[in-house]
Formats: C-alpha cells, sequence, structure tokens
C-alpha cells in the first residue's frame, strides 16, 4: 500500500509555493545534464517542462539560451510565478496524470517531479510521454535508485517520492519507443540524483 502522503503532493506544493520559490537554489548544479539533453535537439527547440515549479532555474535556462518552452505544474500558485516571469512562454496548471495537451515536443523533462507520483502512476506516464515526443525527441526525468518509496519534508510537512527498479524502467522506455542515452544513479556531481536520458527510435 502506498503511503497516505501520497495522495497530498499537490496541495502541499500549492500552500508551499512561496517557500519553495524561496528556497530553491538559483545554482545550475543540473547543467552538465540539461546541456546533454539540449544536444539531442533542434538548435530551436520546443521543450516540454512536466512539474515545472516556479520556472526557475531550469526553465529559465531554456528560455534564456533560446528555446520554447511549454510548462506545465499542478499548483496554480507555480504557474502564477511563471507566467508573471516568463509571459512569452505557454504554463498550464495540469496534473501530469492528466497530460494531454495536443501537441509534441522536441524535448520532454520532469525533473524532481515524476518521483512524486505513486508508482502506478509513474508506470502510466510512460504512454504520455510517448504522446507527447516528436521523432528523435529526448526524454530526460529524475527517479530513486530502487524500487520503493521514500518520504522527505518541505516546511516541515511530509513530502512522499517513490521509485521503480531501474530494470523497470529501462523496459518501459523500451516498450514505449524510447532508447536509454545514459543513467546514473545518484550522480555525486548532480546532488545525488538518479538521472534518466532517453530518445525516442523507429524500429
Amino acid at each position: 500500500m502506498d503511503h497516505p502522503s501520497a495522495d497530498k503532493i499537490i496541495d502541499l506544493y500549492q500552500r508551499n509555493s512561496a517557500h519553495w520559490d524561496d528556497i530553491r537554489s538559483d545554482r545550475l548544479i543540473e547543467s552538465p545534464w540539461l546541456e546533454s539533453f539540449l544536444n539531442l535537439q533542434p538548435a530551436v527547440a520546443d521543450i516540454l517542462d512536466i512539474g515545472c515549479g516556479s520556472g526557475k532555474p531550469i526553465a529559465q535556462f531554456f528560455v534564456e539560451q533560446g528555446h520554447r518552452v511549454t510548462g506545465v505544474d499542478s499548483s496554480e500558485a507555480m504557474i502564477a510565478l511563471c507566467r508573471q516571469r516568463f509571459p512569452a512562454h505557454q504554463w498550464h496548471v495540469a496534473d501530469m496524470r492528466q497530460l494531454a495537451l495536443g501537441q509534441k515536443f522536441d524535448g520532454i523533462l520532469a525533473w524532481d517531479s515524476f518521483f512524486h507520483l505513486k508508482r502506478d502512476d509513474q508506470r502510466a506516464m510512460f504512454a504520455l510521454f510517448a504522446q507527447h515526443a516528436k521523432p528523435n525527441a529526448a526524454l530526460m526525468f529524475t527517479s530513486g535508485p530502487a524500487d520503493g518509496e521514500a518520504i522527505g519534508e518541505l516546511n516541515g510537512e511530509t513530502l512522499y517520492h517513490a521509485s521503480l527498479a531501474p530494470e523497470e524502467y529501462r523496459q518501459l522506455l523500451a516498450d514505449h519507443g524510447f532508447r536509454v542515452v545514459k543513467t546514473i544513479a545518484e550522480d555525486p556531481e548532480c546532488g545525488g540524483h538518479t538521472i534518466w536520458l532517453a530518445q525516442t527510435f523507429q524500429p
């Protein structure tokens, strides 16, 4: 059975959007991975940022390099910050589990967002990734290093995380038309993140 906090993520981030925005560092320890992600895309790419938060610093990084960003987050407060900061780009209040934008993208990112879903919801996301991916699209997401749940905290409240086993992520990617380009578990150069970079392929 999933931990009870699994159903409280959306409300948690809505209540704590200002706090999260304040504590989220502008230092991009993720930049080497973001560069690898961009290297798989056109010079001017359409990027879907799933769980974009307040838009800083990751969406901002893409915007400043001239890419077109579409951001999705379940928190209205987070999306309001994005619209204020980057009005020329597209921002949607939506639950990623019901993602249906009717558009395909050169790159799809779910950084520190997808891993807040229950494991069954994570499994279902791969079909949604594929539905929104152009041919040769890049997909990058963070997970845990092994199957299980992990409970953290945000502003003193319980914060849910979950992960599938690496072998299952590999199978789900392959089943939905993605090949793994690079993956590292608990990358010491990126704050201990476990990262998956994949790309669509033609069978």
